[in-house]
């Protein structure tokens, strides 16, 4: 049976970012995989079928809705993951395998079936399924920088996204070397609060002392609209 879990999300600016940092870090953890500087950088293949539907239920706020993409971390181990993200009633549920680079550029060459057969991982098969029977292709890369805070115990991780950007050159995704244009604000950035069950009321103190309003943003359909923007 599917897990899915809350995932709240909020647009702050760069004062909220310092302030949130200093009371999150008292009281959670910092990632395992956050570098030196306390970010990693994150780079995101997202895919859309021939309607578009991915991108026009975020616009009409369908409450069952998936995005497909493959997505790597910056840092001394550069893998790539295929990730199916669902959200269900505003709660999200994610699956996710490993990919090679080669893998990735069959993707590119839109040559799916080469992999469908040969692949063990049922994600891909069924990736490859969606790109042959309609027609999902390469529509944004997205990139930001994260900061991210845990607590393994209860599963909470609490995410800052700054200086969220998009791009279309996806011959150079993997080598991270695509053009990037911001899709907001340089100093608006985004607070992510994802959790199972009950959120501790330490945490959401955290949260509500700063006045912070949820929203449904979506790094996807945003770096769309900056993409067509720009045609």
């Amino acid at each position: 049976m599917k897990k899915f879990r809350n995932e709240w999300k909020y647009c702050c600016d760069e004062g909220d970012i310092a302030l949130i940092s200093a009371r999150l870090t008292s009281v959670l953890d910092i990632d395992e995989h956050t570098l030196a500087q306390n970010k990693y950088s994150i780079h995101s293949l997202y895919f859309d079928d021939y309607r578009n539907t991915c991108a026009n239920d975020n616009a009409f706020g369908v409450e069952k809705r998936f995005k497909w993409r493959i997505r790597y971390y910056d840092g001394p181990k550069k893998s790539l993951h295929l990730e199916l993200k669902q959200k269900r009633f505003g709660y999200t549920h994610k699956e996710s395998c490993p990919m090679t680079k080669k893998e990735l550029s069959l993707i590119l060459d839109n040559k799916p079936e080469e992999i469908l057969w040969k692949t063990k991982y049922k994600l891909l098969r069924r990736f490859c399924v969606a790109i042959m029977s309609r027609r999902f292709e390469p529509k944004v890369i997205i990139h930001y920088e994260r900061t991210a805070y845990v607590e393994p115990i209860t599963n909470i991780r609490i995410t800052l996204d700054q200086n969220i950007a998009a791009g279309n050159d996806f011959e150079h995704f993997i080598d991270g070397k695509y053009m990037r244009y911001p899709i907001q604000e340089k100093a608006r950035h985004v607070l992510e609060v994802k959790f199972d069950y009950i959120l501790p009321s330490y945490i959401k103190d955290i949260i509500n002392s700063h006045g912070f309003r949820q929203t449904s943003f979506s790094k996807y359909y945003l770096g769309r609209k900056k993409m067509e923007e720009l045609i």
